[in-house]
């Protein structure tokens, strides 16, 4: 196959731009999919030994409150506030400058951070009673995600450090580390789960240990990195230094900006657990989401933000435009597929995967429903994000935050219109069309203010991506109609019929985009010439 002709009349530095986004967000994709893998073990783990029980509905509902304020704190608002202004010092300034900003930050962030937990740990029966609100009337239930909330919350304090880490390192544009460090969060979890809750009275707080070991790995591992970097930051207690405080103006706004889906996640929990499983089915409902979200959009996301920060510092706004349509372009090219086959084989995986030990065909059909009112919102939940990265890296957190706040009230009516007729895969639908609103907002805003994305190149290539769909459809729906599925065993041949349908999915989407010369895959196929090349010498 012939390497597509880059568009015509751009600069050979946006191409190499371009070309080091697609290699950093391949190498993400890499990692994340390596944690994904294991992720889906460690479900599949989880759902085998407490399967859709009170105890993992108590489990669920208190984790969601780390995650949250992980979101918040740490992978959402810290990343997205934080990376902007270390590129400028490191850009702008000398490597002490940016070195002193650093510390600055980790010795304040590990300060509110720990201030933070203490008083989580301290007022977990308020929190769980908000959270768990379908759990007023079992006061057993009630008591062990009190528990489970004060045992995870800690994980805060380490996961905040790692996403600081994060940052500092994807600055400067070290992305493996960061990006292989959740390997070892469901690393622990899983060895925590098969050989420490067996040994405990409550199984399930064996668990939650796992949850805080992870995160603590996952902080640790990224030290290396920053201290061969010369960055690794010490104790410098100065919340008043120039680089925090903008830190703290940008990161206020972008606590409700960048975590909006999280958001609308935890109203989901806390409506749906008035339904006996509801939190179980919207958990793993959701990470089949996450699967294709976490290994595509947001490695992209996570890869083009430092580029948009990079070319927003230099005020080169017409590199910015380039580079947030090119990103646009690369997400659609790999989510929207991805949408399609988790839409048709929704099913299938679901039974594949979780349908073992306590969880059950009636789990495996509740979570499917989810599945499929999450998975219609999936190119919204990846495209907020290339979107977002562009307001921040404009030093925008504003903007985000007021689109969120909308998105947010419209995912609390939503959700309560749709529950009543959907139950707990109503709340999925209601999250999705919030990020469809949310997405069409910022759009909307950010054209006007760049004066265009280069909308018509988007377009084309969605276009592209919309006839390759039709092959994986075909595959998908064939398969998924099998009568194989009815039968309660024959897990190889479902792992076959499955495995052919991804690989004719694959074959065919690669072979349409292949004959249309588009130039997404001329991208990501010299890529690969490149690293076989390298291998061949």
């Amino acid at each position: 196959m012939a390497e597509p002709t880059v568009t015509s009349g751009a600069p050979r530095k946006l191409q190499d731009e371009n070309q080091s986004v697609v290699k950093a967000a391949g190498m993400i994709g890499v990692a994340t999919f390596s944690s994904r893998v294991l992720g889906f073990i460690r479900d599949m783990v989880l759902a085998g030994l407490f399967g859709a029980t009170p105890a993992a509905d108590a489990f669920f509902v208190a984790y969601r409150i780390p995650n949250l304020l992980r979101e918040l704190f740490a992978e959402g608002s810290m990343s997205a506030a934080f990376i902007p202004v270390f590129t400028e010092y490191h850009t702008m300034k000398s490597k002490q400058d940016a070195w002193e900003l650093a510390s600055a930050a980790f010795t304040t962030l590990l300060t509110i951070v720990t201030g933070v937990t203490l008083l989580g740990i301290l007022g977990a029966p308020w929190i769980a009673w908000l959270i768990g609100w379908g759990f007023h009337d079992d006061p057993e239930k009630m008591t062990l995600t009190v528990v489970l909330t004060r045992v995870m919350l800690p994980y805060l304090i380490f996961i905040s450090l790692a996403a600081l880490a994060m940052g500092i390192l994807n600055s400067l544009r070290a992305f493996a580390a960061p990006a292989f460090s959740p390997v070892f969060f469901n690393i622990f979890i899983i060895g925590c789960a098969m050989f420490l809750a067996p040994t405990m009275p409550e199984p399930i707080l064996g668990v939650a240990i796992g949850v805080v070991a992870g995160g603590a790995a996952q902080f640790a591992m990224q030290l290396p990195g920053l201290r061969t970097r010369r960055m690794l930051f010490g104790f410098k207690f100065n919340p008043g230094h120039p680089g925090v405080r903008k830190v703290g103006r940008l990161m206020i706004p972008s606590l409700l900006g960048l975590s909006v889906t999280q958001i609308n996640i935890t109203v989901s929990t806390i409506l749906g657990s008035f339904f006996a499983g509801g939190p179980t089915y919207l958990f793993y409902g959701m990470r089949l989401i996450q699967f294709p979200l976490g290994i595509f959009g947001v490695a992209l996301a996570t890869a083009i933000l430092p580029t948009l920060s990079a070319q927003a510092a230099r005020g080169a706004l017409d590199e910015l435009r380039t580079t947030l349509g090119f990103g646009l372009r690369m997400i659609f090219f790999i989510i929207l597929p991805a949408m399609v086959g988790l839409i048709l084989l929704r099913t299938p995986i679901v039974h594949l995967f979780f349908e073992h030990g306590t969880f059950t065909a009636h789990d495996t059909a509740e979570t499917a429903f989810a599945v499929l009112c999450y998975a219609l919102g999936l190119w919204a939940f990846a495209g907020v994000r290339i979107i977002v990265s562009a307001f921040y890296s404009m030093k925008d957190t504003t903007t985000p935050a007021i689109s969120a706040a909308i998105a947010v009230v419209a995912n609390i009516v939503l959700s309560v219109i749709l529950m009543s007729h959907l139950g707990a895969a109503g709340l999925a639908l209601a999250t999705a069309l919030a990020a469809m609103i949310n997405g069409g907002i910022l759009v909307v805003i950010l054209n006007r203010r760049l004066g265009g994305v280069e909308w018509n190149s988007v377009i084309r290539s969605a276009s592209r991506v919309l006839v390759g769909c039709i092959p994986i459809a075909l595959a998908c729906w064939w398969v998924a109609e099998a009568e194989i599925w009815i039968h309660p065993a024959a897990w190889i041949g479902k792992s076959a019929m499955l495995a052919v349908a991804i690989g004719f999915s694959v074959i065919g989407y690669l072979g349409v985009h292949a004959w249309f010369r588009s130039e997404e895959l001329g991208v990501v196929w010299g890529m690969v010439q490149k690293k076989l090349g390298r291998f061949a010498k």
